[in-house]
């Protein structure tokens, strides 16, 4: 199964005051030489308001940004490890996050691989949620088709505020503000298991980054035991140095190529009859593309083998790869060089055509010439021409006695 849009928006929008049915709420403060600090665990039921907001501030958070991007899909790795981590996953779920022993471990292990620099705040949440039986076209009926039980798992900094001035209440006057730690926005977050078509896939765990240049990779394959997945941006930024490398230090050949290339691979997926802008670009595809290029056959062996070394496992879409400012800009650099070569072809043609209108003159100025030469009392003003039949005559006059 997989996560659609709909499956996320359908959870996003439960995380309200009204609408919100998380159960318990736990946490682990750790510092930057990976001590915990502390440990709590409360009901969310039992939680202030204020509180609760930035609670539910953070779980939505974990569960926003674009599909294959902020938010990915990610698979257990097919061995005894990753069964066991899967297996651990459940049965924390299981235990509603009462089980201090299980919580224990689970921060030891997030602890030992998390790469977040700095100290952090390890946030659990856990919930049940009637999943509503909906029609083919989503209305919803009043029934529960599924419950569906989950943790949510986010990856907060925790930063110290910086010093400024403000009102001091207490003294009533402007003094330097105490500086405090302050939970920011999650920077790695994780929903187990993933919820995907409306239901509960427990062989895939929805994944959340802040920064989609980095997946924080060891993270996924360490602390998860999931297979690493590059984000759209990384595959966009892969693909780039994949291009740009096999042309070394000439940067400004390797730019112009690269241009020619997003320009091919937006015309590859507009051309296509079936939209393709999700299928996996292949070996064979990825040459056609450069074949239309001002490359070498070495430049474009090298690109090709780099390409097939590094993405035989995870080939990117044409969707990932595509940058659309840089294809508009090179197809509108393609544009004016269109234009201006035509321009070049019409003032050769223009200057063909003058030269073929002047030739006459030029031959009649000749013939002129030879003529006042041999009648040297005639005035050029005085040689009219004219046609006759059809044919350019001169009418010399002659002045008789």
């Amino acid at each position: 199964m997989n996560i659609s849009k709909r499956d996320v928006l359908d959870l996003r929008k439960r995380l309200t005051k009204k609408a919100c049915t998380f159960e318990r709420v736990t946490g682990c403060y750790v510092n930057g030489e990976k001590q915990i600090i502390l440990t709590f665990e409360q009901s969310f039921a039992d939680l202030s308001e204020d509180e609760m907001f930035r609670y539910l501030d953070i779980a939505k958070k974990t569960l926003s940004g674009s599909l294959g991007n902020n938010l990915l899909q990610l698979s257990f790795e097919r061995d005894e490890k990753a069964t066991e981590k899967q297996q651990f996953l459940w049965n924390l779920k299981g235990s509603k996050l009462k089980n201090n022993d299980i919580l224990k471990i689970f921060y030891e292990e997030i602890i030992k691989d998390c790469d977040i620099v700095g100290n952090y705040l390890i946030l659990l949440f856990h919930d049940v949620y009637d999943v509503i039986k909906r029609t083919s076209d989503r209305a919803k009926l009043d029934e529960s088709e599924e419950v569906y039980e989950y943790i949510l798992c986010a990856l907060c900094p925790v930063e110290l505020s910086e010093s400024s001035l403000g009102y001091n209440e207490n003294e009533h006057k402007i003094s330097v503000c105490e500086r405090d730690w302050l939970v920011k926005m999650p920077e790695i977050g994780f929903l187990y298991p993933a919820f995907a078509d409306f239901g509960s896939d427990c062989n895939s765990i929805m994944y959340y980054i802040k920064n989609a240049k980095d997946s924080h990779p060891d993270f996924i394959t360490n602390a998860l035991n999931c297979t690493p997945i590059r984000t759209s941006t990384e595959q966009k930024s892969t693909f780039e140095c994949v291009v740009k490398d096999a042309f070394g230090s000439d940067e400004d050949t390797a730019n112009e190529i690269f241009m020619q290339i997003q320009r091919n691979i937006n015309g590859y997926i507009q051309i296509q009859e079936d939209d393709v802008s999700d299928e996996q670009l292949t070996n064979e595809i990825v040459s056609d593309l450069l074949s239309d290029t001002d490359i070498s056959d070495e430049i474009k062996q090298k690109i090709e083998t780099t390409y097939k070394d590094i993405f035989s496992e995870q080939p990117p879409t044409a969707k990932q790869i595509l940058d659309t400012k840089t294809a508009a800009i090179a197809d509108q650099k393609a544009q004016t060089k269109a234009l201006q070569q035509k321009v070049l072809q019409l003032e050769s043609e223009l200057s063909e055509k003058v030269v073929s209108i002047s030739e006459p003159e030029q031959k009649l100025d000749n013939i002129m010439e030879k003529l006042l030469s041999v009648m040297p009392d005639i005035e050029q003003s005085e040689i009219k021409t004219t046609k006759i039949n059809g044919k350019d005559f001169l009418l010399v006059p002659i002045e008789t006695e």
